[in-house]
């Protein structure tokens, strides 16, 4: 997809390859991050971003790439690899950002990605998503020897979905993964109409509780436009609802 006229962007539907070639000046930088996006929201899983056939004069391409991956660190089973044999994003290190030299240590690299433990369920905005939701959370956390944290995850899985079925009325995708002792979990739908939330609402108040909800359970959680729409995302810890 041709994202400037000195930059491009292919993507590969076949692999989770993304090649970016052409000069990346910084006028282009916020275009090539969305088409990234676009890329991550779209199918689950990690990518490598080729750099090979880019040239960047400063460290904008450094620290565009490194933005994208602080972005989708905690969606579930999201990454961003770097492929860069000729150097174009050499220079001093940038946080969060992992680097390779050959394709075969990319590739390796991909294949260590819990990609395989990804569940995910594409939902119409209507009565009983939320419960269909639930039953793919608590299915995961079986899966996975989380039982701790099945109670936690239905509840930020069904806020997530319920806002979307209320606020959004667009079709949507669950998907949620392990890591570790944690638990990630995202709702992805078509309106870039970003949830508010206020802190915690009055006592005489009759709705707006529901990212109340998702900030009680979850350890971190947030919102991400995305072209098409938006990320909704929680990231659940193990030892959280073992203390309480």
């Amino acid at each position: 997809m041709p994202t400037d006229a000195r930059c491009l962007v292919e993507v590969d539907g076949s692999s989770a390859v993304v090649r970016l070639s052409g000069l990346l000046e910084p006028v282009a930088a916020d275009r090539v991050r969305a088409a990234l996006l676009a890329r991550l929201s779209d199918r689950p899983g990690p990518i490598v971003v080729d750099v090979a056939g880019l040239r960047s004069t400063d460290a904008t391409a450094a620290r565009m790439l490194a933005e994208v991956r602080r972005t989708v660190v905690d969606w579930p089973a999201a990454d961003l690899l770097v492929l860069d044999p000729a150097g174009t994003v050499a220079g001093p290190p940038v946080a969060g950002l992992t680097v390779y030299a050959t394709l075969d240590e990319a590739t390796a690299a991909l294949a260590r990605s819990p990609l395989a433990a990804l569940l995910a369920l594409d939902l119409a905005p209507e009565m009983g998503a939320a419960r269909r939701a639930r039953e793919l959370v608590a299915d995961g956390c079986a899966r996975w020897g989380m039982p701790e944290l099945a109670e936690p995850a239905c509840i930020a899985v069904t806020e997530m979905v319920n806002n979307v079925v209320a606020h959004a009325r667009t079709p949507m995708t669950v998907r949620l993964a392990p890591r570790d002792s944690s638990l990630h979990v995202a709702v992805r739908d078509h309106s870039r109409q970003q949830p508010t939330y206020a802190g915690r609402a009055p006592l005489t108040s009759t709705g707006g509780r529901g990212l109340l909800l998702i900030d009680t359970v979850a350890r971190r959680w947030g919102s991400t436009r995305v072209p098409t729409g938006k990320v909704v995302w929680c990231v659940l810890h193990a030892e959280d609802e073992i203390a309480h």
